[in-house]
């Protein structure tokens, strides 16, 4: 017996040692698990806990006002409402969540879109339900606030566009950053939810329009109930900036477009600066403020005519008729012709195999270099362009900006097309033909331009030769008035092009509008001499029997497009205006009376009916 108890005994003290090694092992474990929870994690449940009692709400800063020059706010901010939603105070209250859905008249997939980016959010952090809500649905989330743990109202700025549409490419638009925005820009007070600029002066002033976020502590119950206010830091306005164009300026001229598509850029050539710029179609800027719908961005994409893109810079177009002003300097400063050349035009130039008509069908006569201008006689250039040569004509083309972009502070500008020799050989692989250069000289065939380099090419005309940086920006101020920041005058460049063919050129171009014959009549004024030059680019090869007048009666989408470019007064040029048309048809009927209202307009004149030259002016705006 006693034999068996001392058997269970060492049984028992075996069994014992083992107890104390496993629970010496727990206690071990505990220990290192509270080490590790106090020490290595300790900062992070500290935080949690703190922001678990704590919340930031944050106060966002006004954007900068745009202005136009004379300081009328073309862009400003107004209170929004807006409700957000924290995720972690309403898991123990999921009623909240359908309780305000209902409010806000919210579809379950809405939610669930909104509800998509929490991994990729701090904790507590709230989020945006929607924004902009009515007075009625405010008053019902505030009396019910007791009701709704985890939801916020709050009063945020919100972009205003007091002018709708005007401007709208120039001025742009802002919308909420994505995750690719906030990847590239340095800014890191950026986060999800946050406005940027995406497009037009609000992109590319976008460090200088957008102010510093502030924020309030709140400490609240464990309903996410606000209790107190702790502290908070203010937030700080973004700078004004002041814009170059002309409120009433641009105003006339989306007036005098009415309900055609194209584009009008008016400039001072002799400082570069953007008086007046317009697209159309445009769009309403104020939509992507509010978040624009899906209905609605389908619609502005889809649309036919492109109201998202700025044509003034990025529409590439052949220059037509206007481009005879480049053939002719070409053609004067290598020799190839004088002034006084003359050419017979019969309405037809055979060349080849092909007939090259003029676009008046009985012709135009002998003409010289002046009234080839002043007439636009398509006969007489494609002789000069045949006695130059393709490479001589691009060179100057060249010379006065065209085949490269300005350099203009906007987005996605177009460098156009300026063909050459070479210029085919490498794209295409065969060498250019001689017969390409008839339609090259009249600004046809591969040529193509933006509206702003024929807006360069002509200010550069007026003022001598000199190219100027497109500026449309006048300065930036801050709230309290003080300049940080003016945009000088800048010089790009200098066309080598003597004084006596600009001269040449200038003459002609004052004629073009003023003398008998003219295909720019329509834009005379009595009080200021205007100089300028038609145009009219072909979109699709007409038939061979082709009549002017069958114009009207093709489908919009392959009528020609209409120029014009002008600058006035032609002694000392103020303003420098190039409109176009698109499928408007006929320069000097569709582009210059839109040109001579803004002129009008800019020297503050009456407005006055067209004015009559000698000669019969229906025959002579058919370019």
């Amino acid at each position: 017996m006693m034999e068996l108890n001392t058997q269970r005994m060492e049984d028992f003290k075996e069994r014992y040692r083992y107890l104390r090694f496993f629970v010496g092992g727990a206690f071990f474990l505990i220990f290192v698990y509270l080490w590790y929870l106090q020490v290595i994690k300790g900062t992070d449940f500290r935080q949690l806990s703190e922001n678990n009692r704590i919340r930031i709400r944050e106060m966002v800063a006004d954007r900068g006002m745009l202005l136009d020059r004379k300081g009328r706010i073309l862009a400003a901010n107004r209170p929004s409402f807006e409700v957000f939603l924290v995720p972690e105070d309403i898991q123990k209250n999921p009623e909240t969540l359908e309780m305000v859905r209902e409010i806000l008249n919210l579809s379950p997939e809405e939610i669930g879109e909104k509800m998509k980016g929490l991994k990729r959010r701090l904790a507590f952090r709230p989020i945006k339900l929607k924004s902009d809500i009515d007075w009625d649905k405010l008053v019902l989330l505030e009396s019910n606030r007791i009701h709704l743990p985890g939801v916020m109202l709050d009063v945020r700025p919100r972009r205003a566009y007091p002018y709708g549409t005007l401007a709208s490419h120039l001025i742009g638009y802002i919308g909420e950053v994505d995750e690719n925005e906030l990847k590239q820009v340095s800014n890191r007070s950026y986060r999800m939810g946050s406005v940027i600029g995406k497009y037009g002066v609000e992109y590319e002033w976008e460090e200088q329009l957008k102010g510093v976020d502030g924020g309030r502590q709140i400490e609240v119950d464990a309903m996410g109930r606000e209790i107190k206010h702790i502290r908070s830091v203010e937030s700080f306005p973004g700078n004004n900036v002041f814009l170059t164009i002309d409120y009433d300026l641009q105003k006339v001229a989306e007036e005098a477009f009415q309900d055609k598509n194209g584009s009008l850029i008016a400039m001072n050539p002799k400082t570069g600066q953007i008086l007046a710029m317009l697209s159309k179609p445009s769009f309403d800027p104020s939509i992507f403020a509010r978040n624009i719908t899906m209905e609605e961005w389908k619609a502005l994409v889809e649309h036919p005519f492109h109201p998202l893109l700025n044509k003034g810079l990025q529409g590439q177009y052949p220059p037509g008729s206007v481009f005879k002003i480049v053939t002719a300097i070409a053609g004067l400063e290598t020799g190839a012709i004088t002034p006084q050349t003359q050419i017979h035009c019969t309405g037809v130039f055979p060349y080849g195999n092909r007939d090259f008509r003029c676009w008046k069908e009985k012709g135009h006569g002998t003409v010289n270099l002046h009234r080839a201008i002043v007439e636009s006689c398509d006969t007489y250039f494609y002789q000069v362009g045949l006695k130059v040569g393709v490479d001589a004509i691009a060179h100057y083309a060249e010379e006065l900006g065209l085949g490269r972009k300005t350099g203009i502070s906007l987005p996605h500008e177009k460098s156009g097309i300026v063909p050459s020799s070479s210029w085919k050989k490498k794209r295409f692989g065969v060498a250019w033909y001689s017969g390409e250069t008839l339609s090259f000289a009249v600004g046809q065939g591969y040529l193509n331009t933006t509206p702003l380099q024929i807006l360069t090419l002509i200010s550069a005309v007026a003022n001598g030769g000199t190219l100027l940086l497109p500026q449309v920006v006048e300065r930036v101020e801050n709230i309290y008035g003080k300049r940080l920041k003016e945009y000088s005058t800048k010089q790009t460049g200098k066309a080598n092009i003597s004084e006596n063919t600009l001269r040449i050129i200038q003459e002609a171009l004052l004629g073009a509008v003023n003398e008998p014959g003219c295909t720019g009549g329509a834009s005379a004024l009595k009080q200021v001499r205007v100089a300028g030059k038609t145009g009219t680019a072909q979109v699709v090869r007409m038939a061979v029997d082709f009549k002017k007048g069958d114009m009207n009666r093709m489908p919009i989408k392959f009528r020609d497009h209409a120029w014009f470019a002008a600058y006035a007064p032609f002694e000392d040029p103020q303003i420098a205006v190039v409109v176009l048309v698109e499928h408007g048809g006929y320069g000097g009927a569709a582009a210059a009376p839109i040109a001579k209202k803004v002129i009008e307009k800019y020297f503050n004149l009456e407005a006055s009916p067209p004015v009559k030259a000698e000669g019969n002016l229906a025959d002579s705006i058919y370019d």
